[in-house]
């Protein structure tokens, strides 16, 4: 799915208007279109300088193609006290009380045209727009988020080891 994505992120005017505009608080995510059934949702996501998301996992499997500018991400995963590699149960948060920390995996920078795909677990990362100019991103979810407002499941707010 990825190489499809790819296909398409060179196509001028792909995205209509209403899906390139920016917020100048933070990073916004424009509904482009979601399938009748609820089966999977395309986002784009419009981010200015500077902008960036907490670090968080998704709900779902997702591709994402960067359409214009790029894009830079840090991925994590979850340890515990005794470097012990923790995937978290649904409903459950993380906190740092219980001796959790975030440890770098990976550090990339994903140019204009460039496609990836994650699915959970596995899928948490800190995501940004590091250049000058407005950056934009087409998300493909498997699932409906008009319904549920956002793909993100949760935030890490713990500390780096």
């Amino acid at each position: 799915m990825t190489r499809t994505l790819e296909r398409h992120l060179a196509v001028p005017d792909l995205l209509p208007a209403e899906a390139r505009v920016a917020d100048p608080e933070r990073y916004r995510q424009n509904i482009v279109h979601v399938e009748p059934d609820g089966s999977f949702s395309i986002v784009a996501l419009v981010w200015l300088p500077g902008q960036q998301t907490p670090v968080h996992d998704h709900i779902s499997w997702c591709v994402v193609g960067v359409y214009e500018g790029e894009e830079a991400e840090i991925r994590y995963r979850v340890e515990d006290a005794a470097g012990d590699e923790v995937h978290l149960a649904d409903g459950q948060m993380p906190d740092p009380e219980d001796g959790l920390r975030l440890v770098r995996i990976a550090e990339v920078t994903n140019p204009n045209g460039s496609a990836d795909g994650f699915a959970p677990p596995g899928d948490l990362h800190r995501v940004w727009n590091a250049g000058e100019g407005t950056a934009i991103s087409i998300h493909v979810y498997g699932a409906d988020i008009r319904e549920l407002g956002s793909s993100i499941r949760r935030t890490y707010d713990l500390p780096e080891r």
